[in-house]
């Protein structure tokens, strides 16, 4: 009942009150950057170096990168009706927001064409988008956790400076559609 609620709620305001909507997920993406930073380096208790500035710049240039994705991709992707394969694809990378911590399951799909979708399908119960896009992210979900848990078991510090620089980079995905 939440999610429906939820959804309708969010289908409103990105309808009526777009860039104030916009506005609000960028404000929470970057508010939650500090305290990410500062666990990080109290858990693991070392100092920031210098070299870790450049997995963030990695990471943000990917982040861009999907931006110019996003922009070359076709058009016409948020009109056609998505077929099951697609739904499952975009399920198992919307999974990457749900197990990183500080990355955007919404950016995801918006870079996919996908997040109105999603987001309708949320909204009314649409099990024939859901399902599919429920299964790639249950399958998504199990590889990711996997990768996750090497990486922050063995490079915590360089894999937080990642995420940081990619949740930098795609949020410019919010951005290119704003009029102020």
């Amino acid at each position: 009942m939440g999610a429906v609620l939820f959804g309708n709620i969010l289908r409103y305001l990105f309808a009526h009150f777009e860039i104030p909507t916009k506005l609000l997920f960028i404000g929470l993406i970057l508010g939650a950057i500090p305290s990410l930073l500062s666990q990080t380096h109290s858990k693991n208790q070392k100092k920031f170096r210098l070299h870790y500035v450049l997995y963030t710049f990695f990471a943000f240039l990917l982040g861009l990168l999907l931006l110019l994705l996003e922009n070359i991709l076709p058009s016409h992707m948020n009109t056609v009706t998505p077929t099951i394969p697609y739904l499952i694809f975009c399920g198992f990378c919307m999974s990457i927001g749900i197990v990183f911590p500080g990355v955007s399951s919404s950016v995801i799909l918006m870079c996919l064409g996908s997040y109105y979708i999603y987001l309708e399908a949320i909204s009314s119960l649409n099990f024939i988008i859901l399902i599919p896009m429920g299964i790639g992210a249950v399958l998504g979900s199990i590889v990711f956790l996997l990768c996750i848990r090497y990486l922050l078991k063995f490079y915590p510090i360089q894999t937080t400076y990642a995420i940081v620089g990619f949740v930098l980079g795609s949020i410019f995905i919010l951005i290119p559609s704003m009029r102020v």
